[in-house]
């Protein structure tokens, strides 16, 4: 089983769950929603989702602001393997310069950027990341919204990095993550 936590602005029904859900078949692909932006929320939800899978130790795929929650819900929750696309791993960096910009999330909600929202990230941040659960992360050099290198430096020790020239914060590597991520699903039932 994988789980696929959303970015900021997005939602369980994205591009990237969709395509993972096909990349990924027969194997169930789950995409919470759950409210990104506002983050005591977003990990209450996503910790009562986890604990309601139970002894089941899903691999978790967390992009961008999803990255973010995953890595702190893997030294929570039991995860067989946590990969990051492009994650967001210190958004109280990254938001200072929106401070005031009105954003509006797939689900139509439109909320502003504020200091509580950013002092509130901080409650999350992890401290080591080579304690816990294995980590891959996807990354694209050419990501226009979150300098690769800051995840790049974090997970250089513990982590499997995958780097690629180009792309974007979309990320325009997927089948190819997908691939790497199937033989993980594969080897976990073998």
């Amino acid at each position: 089983m994988l789980i696929y936590l959303h970015g900021l602005n997005s939602s369980g029904q994205s591009d990237k769950a969709v395509r993972l859900r096909a990349l990924l078949a027969p194997y169930p692909v789950l995409a919470p929603d759950y409210p990104a932006h506002r983050p005591h929320h977003a990990v209450e939800r996503l910790s009562g989702f986890f604990a309601d899978l139970g002894a089941v130790r899903p691999a978790v795929v967390g992009s961008s602001m999803g990255g973010f929650y995953g890595q702190w819900l893997a030294r929570r929750f039991a995860f067989s393997h946590l990969y990051l696309i492009n994650p967001a791993l210190a958004p109280w960096d990254l938001f200072p310069s929106h401070i005031g910009e009105t954003m509006t999330t797939a689900n139509g909600e439109t909320y502003r950027i504020d200091a509580g929202m950013i002092d509130q990230t901080r409650a999350y941040r992890i401290g080591d990341p080579c304690e816990g659960v294995p980590t891959t992360l996807f990354l694209d050099r050419g990501d226009e919204t979150i300098d690769y290198r800051i995840a790049e430096s974090l997970y250089r020790p513990c982590g499997r990095l995958r780097i690629w020239d180009g792309g974007d914060h979309a990320f325009q590597h997927l089948e190819a993550a997908a691939a790497e991520i199937r033989a993980h699903l594969d080897a976990s039932v073998g």
